[in-house]
């Protein structure tokens, strides 16, 4: 395998591994902060019990999530220093924005939030979190800014002399119409996993009948949340998928394996073919489905493989400009149907669990505690779809993925650090797993509540 190949290989690997963190820590950070808010208002100790055993959880994939997305970063420099050469002015500035603000908001909070218990008072403490969440929103919101300017460039012009894009407006970067799509769909999905999580744990715990004063609530808690986001995930996905369709008609239709021009065009639920889908042997289709998703018009016409292929040589040169259809038709499904999937299960939980009821069948307990690996599916195929589905670009439009890699490493080197970083991962996933498993089975710790103190021995928030 060429440098190319293995680079692109372990981008692939670090990005989707990092992003199994990503969403759990985003949608516990508000969902935390909401269960302190409701233990701050009404005092009852279930709900401090429920925010320190979530909050621990929720820390683990903090941390995480950090030291996942600092490696990840260093590829850039490592593997890809010919596309950050180009696009270094543009996409470097909201990811320091991200540095410098976002990212400084939620962890200098979140650290006060993480020392500050029965230090701070208890609605500063509470203000603490919530910084901590609107932080991680900030974060994923310019960190999508600068994935949505290389699906869609705009606010820079190109310096010939230098061959690279300089940015001309900040503005035009951060308002892009992907990203303002984008990030509540990838926002929606965070809350889905997170609410996935809440589901499946408590699941666990009520089976064993462990404290339902905690679990039950939770439960319930994560299905809502599951639920209503999932509501959301639908909604904004739909609109990302019409500004895709006018931004990259080409991924659209590689998402459908649609190689002629249709007018309207079927969305085929499932297809049995050739691997490169254009010999069709039996499909399960939904007449113009397609066409409403790609234009809002169920009558809508839909632009082919093969006629993008022409508009594109004739545009950008000769090349193929198609992305590697199966990978972009089936992760396209996959997401759909897993999303789909914890929404059924979080609809059946709430179902069997109304009225107080405790529901008795195994079966409806192994689902629920499966719950939780359908979203980071869905997630993880989500952006498998949307990175393979830009291809042959890096930038579209501007820069291929071949001109993007270091021109000075070879094959060998991006091999080595490739089977190091997968090991390196493969042993953070158990020690992730270990905790997370060794935390979740241990339940809500029991509250002590401490003797009432003199001011004057009260602990100090802050000493100097």
């Amino acid at each position: 395998m060429s440098a190319l190949d293995l680079a692109r290989w372990q981008f692939a690997i670090t990005t989707v591994y990092h992003f199994i963190f990503v969403p759990i820590t985003i949608g516990m950070s508000a969902l935390v902060a909401g269960l302190q808010t409701a233990w701050v208002r009404t005092g009852k100790e279930k709900y401090l019990k429920a925010t320190k055993f979530w909050g621990k959880l929720f820390l683990i994939n903090f941390a995480m999530g950090v030291v996942t997305g600092i490696v990840q970063e260093f590829q850039f420099g490592m593997n890809w220093s010919a596309y950050s050469r180009f696009v270094g002015d543009i996409f470097g500035a909201p990811l320091a924005i991200e540095g410098l603000l976002a990212f400084f908001l939620e962890s200098t909070f979140l650290g006060l939030w993480i020392f500050g218990w029965d230090r701070l008072p208890k609605r500063v403490h509470l203000a603490t979190i919530w910084l901590a969440a609107i932080g991680t929103q900030l974060s994923a919101y310019f960190i999508l800014a600068a994935n949505s300017w290389m699906q869609h460039p705009v606010g820079y012009t190109i310096d010939a002399e230098r061959g690279r894009a300089q940015l001309t407006d900040i503005g035009a970067v951060l308002t892009n119409s992907t990203a303002l799509v984008t990030f509540p769909h990838t926002i929606t999905a965070c809350f889905l996993t997170a609410g996935a999580v809440l589901l499946a744990i408590s699941s666990w715990h009520l089976r064993r009948g462990n404290q339902t004063d905690v679990f039950r609530p939770g439960l319930r808690l994560g299905a809502w949340v599951v639920l209503v986001a999932g509501v959301g995930v639908l909604i904004t996905g739909d609109l990302q998928a019409r500004i895709m369709t006018e931004q990259q008609p080409m991924k659209m239709a590689a998402a459908e394996a649609l190689y002629d021009t249709s007018k309207p065009a079927s969305f085929s639920v499932f297809t049995i073919g050739s691997l490169d889908g254009r010999e069709e042997v039996a499909s399960v289709r939904i007449p113009s489905l397609l066409s409403f998703m790609a234009t809002a018009d169920p009558q809508g016409e839909v632009e082919g493989i093969n006629d993008l292929q022409k508009q594109y040589q004739q545009q950008y040169g000769d090349g193929d400009y198609v992305p590697y259809v199966p990978i972009t038709y089936w992760s396209f499904r996959l997401m759909i149907g897993f999303g789909a999937l914890a929404m059924a299960v979080a609809a059946m939980a709430l179902w069997f669990t109304r009225k107080d009821r405790a529901p008795r069948n195994r079966w409806l307990w192994l689902a629920a505690l499966s719950t939780v690996a359908m979203p980071l599916l869905a997630n993880s195929f989500g952006w498998i779809f949307t990175e393979v589905g830009r291809q042959p670009w890096t930038v579209f439009g501007l820069f291929k993925t071949s001109q993007s890699v270091s021109p000075s490493v070879s094959a060998a080197s991006v091999a080595t650090s490739l089977i190091v970083f997968t090991l390196l991962y493969g042993g953070l996933a158990v020690v992730e797993l270990m905790l997370m498993v060794k935390y979740a089975k241990a339940g809500a710790p029991e509250i002590v509540v401490p003797p009432d103190q003199d001011e004057a021995d009260r602990p100090l928030a802050f000493a100097y």
